[in-house]
């Protein structure tokens, strides 16, 4: 089995650092920030580094496709207007001409919160957000394509949510709706994550209830829609409506969950990004191994 699998990686000391970073654990695919996930403000990219990173990355084994991008903490794509949400809005916009830039094809986003104004009101904000982030970056990549054939459309990711207070997407229709509503829907596609899943109320502990999820995915959103999965085990129990990840397997979720999701034939195509913690309990390549022994049993 091929899988592609890996981690969300550092670009510290220069966006190109990643795929080094990425390598040194064994990935076949892995997760990014473009820029300082903490702050509003971005410094532009280097093209020295741009061109380390697709060099690098040509060179690695591992295919563009299998390659991802994460948009910062700060923006909340689905806030009130204001302040806030035009910043979040800008953000969005110069994630995806960033990613556009370094060939990266999927940007993943968290649909933010509604800040009690009614999911209605969250999901309106959240497809006008990326309607304009598109629309700017159409007129972008259009102009750009005049000066550079590297340049690669981006698909904006809707990634579920574990069901905090006032969260938008924790629900499949939630994420059906806004799919829905979007002028270009091949410029979107979803990223499931198996902690959020889980944590929304989804059962994923045994090979039945798997496939009972992602028939329901299937139903409702539609599983050509999934371009990515983040794989990370819950520390919280089923329908906890808590974003708490833990190591593969050792949390509720558990070995035969995640053996059942590896082997799942709508899935072992996908990029598999794990978000695991790093501390004394394991690191990330005890994770992967972790994974590969999941995937390669009976």
């Amino acid at each position: 089995m091929n899988l592609r699998i890996g981690f969300h990686v550092s670009i510290s000391g220069g966006i190109s650092k990643s795929v080094d970073n990425a390598l040194k654990i064994g990935c076949s695919a892995f997760q990014i920030f473009t820029r300082n996930p903490r702050g509003w403000t971005a410094k532009p990219l280097e093209e020295e580094d741009v061109n380390n990173f697709k060099s690098k990355l040509a060179k690695s084994g591992i295919s563009y496709e299998s390659v991802v991008a994460h948009m910062p903490y700060l923006p909340n794509l689905a806030a009130p207007g204001g302040e806030l949400y035009e910043k979040s809005v800008n953000t969005l916009a110069g994630e995806v001409q960033r990613c556009s830039e370094l060939g990266v094809p999927y940007l993943v986003i968290h649909l933010g919160s509604h800040l009690g104004k009614g999911v209605d009101n969250g999901i309106k904000q959240i497809v006008n957000a990326c309607d304009r982030a598109v629309d700017i970056n159409g007129k972008s990549y259009r102009s750009h394509l005049k000066r550079s054939s590297t340049t690669k459309k981006v698909q904006i990711l809707l990634e579920n949510m574990a069901g905090q207070n006032n969260s938008v997407g924790s629900k499949f229709e939630e994420i059906s709706a806004i799919l829905d509503k979007l002028k270009d829907g091949r410029s979107f596609g979803v990223c499931l994550d198996t902690c959020h899943t889980f944590a929304a109320g989804f059962d994923l502990r045994n090979k039945e209830d798997v496939g009972k999820t992602l028939d329901e995915f299937d139903s409702v959103i539609g599983l050509k829609e999934l371009k990515v999965l983040h794989m990370n085990d819950s520390k919280n129990e089923l329908n906890s409506k808590t974003d708490r990840h833990q190591h593969i397997g050792l949390g509720k979720i558990g070995n035969a969950g995640f053996a059942a999701l590896l082997k799942n034939k709508h899935l072992r195509n996908l990029p598999m990004i794990m978000e695991t913690p790093v501390d004394e309990e394991r690191s990330d390549s005890d994770n992967l191994k972790a994974v590969l022994r999941l995937a390669e049993s009976k």
